[in-house]
């Protein structure tokens, strides 16, 4: 990041106090003037995140909020994603509505934040916590996104050496996540190459398009990666990945199912791409994540996440299964069209 301006990865803050609930808030209305949304949308913005910081400053357990720049189609926006380990909401949705305080916060209650968000949602389970994810826009918002993921650095780092892109190219539905070598400034440039190589990236199937990505990132220290394709009209996905990136399908009722990556780097020596078929049928869910997340968590302990937005599906598995010591990423893709 260069001076006060917010980068795609956005801010994290850990909420633990009125003093970093007001640096929050300060940030956010710099990125709401650094998106350029009118003044009366960042004044809503500062009004929305003054309700997140003193949430989880009078109720959470380990707070922590993300405020980032959000594009879509031309047009920029502010993304806020606020977590906590506790104690969660019996009614979310009693919460949620206009005039509803149990303590009487700056916007009384969550209600302030349905009332000046474009876009909500939320999700909160007793002894567990909740998850809020909140978009602002100057007009209506975009449809909801079909995929969504997060990223967080390791502890002591500004930036993070994960990746994530999301990209329609010829009617594609393409994901990628990727996991630069390392930590700081070097990982999180070969990540950037990565995400780069792959929004330009012509039109193919996943295999071509991380040949594609391992062709462009020779000038890096390299990364893990993975691109996967969704493919409701077919009910498949497509999926070529090089190291440890972990993939799986999950489908209710069913157990999870892994995907194959092998081993290798991108831009690295001229590794064995492999592409793989796996039935992805309605309803079904795909979930990628680096080695920053730990891989013993389960969707159905979470009733209903599956429901809410893979914004907030994301949001949720990193705050419980990524671990500080290293870059985390999660990315979260729905067969829904």
């Amino acid at each position: 990041m260069t001076g006060d301006v917010v980068d795609d990865h956005g801010l994290w803050f850990r909420v633990e106090n009125g003093s970093t609930a007001s640096a929050a808030r300060r940030a956010a209305e710099r990125l709401g003037r650094q998106v350029e949304l009118p003044e009366q949308r960042v004044a809503d913005l500062a009004i929305i995140t003054a309700e997140l910081t003193s949430n989880l400053v009078k109720h959470a357990q380990e707070g922590n909020l993300l405020l980032r720049p959000v594009r879509r189609a031309g047009r920029a926006g502010v993304e806020l994603v606020a977590v906590d380990t506790g104690p969660g909401m019996a009614d979310l949705a009693q919460s949620a509505r206009d005039g509803h305080s149990t303590t009487g916060t700056l916007g009384i209650g969550l209600g302030a934040i349905t009332r000046q968000a474009s876009w909500f949602d939320g999700y909160s389970l007793p002894g567990r916590g909740t998850a809020l994810a909140v978009q602002v826009w100057s007009g209506p918002p975009p449809a909801t996104d079909w995929a969504a993921a997060l990223t967080r650095p390791i502890t002591g780092e500004q930036l993070s050496g994960d990746g994530y892109a999301v990209r329609v190219a010829d009617g594609r539905r393409q994901v990628l996540v990727c996991d630069g070598l390392g930590h700081g400034p070097l990982a999180a440039a070969a990540s950037g190459a990565a995400v780069a190589a792959f929004r330009s990236a012509p039109a193919g199937p996943p295999a071509a398009v991380v040949q594609q990505l391992h062709r462009s990132m020779s000038h890096t220290r390299g990364a893990a990666l993975a691109v996967a394709e969704p493919d409701p009209a077919s009910g498949l996905l497509r999926y070529a990945g090089l190291g440890n990136i972990a993939a799986m399908i999950l489908v209710a009722g069913e157990r999870r199912r892994g995907l194959v990556s092998l081993p290798g780097i991108a831009g690295h020596q001229r590794p064995l791409v492999r592409e793989y078929e796996y039935p992805f049928p309605p309803g079904a869910t795909l979930v990628m994540q680096s080695d920053g997340v730990v891989d013993r968590w389960d969707l159905a302990d979470y009733p209903g996440l599956a429901d809410r937005a893979p914004l907030l599906t994301a949001a949720v598995l990193l705050r419980d299964a990524g671990i500080r010591r290293d870059d985390a990423c999660v990315l979260v893709a729905r067969a829904e069209p």
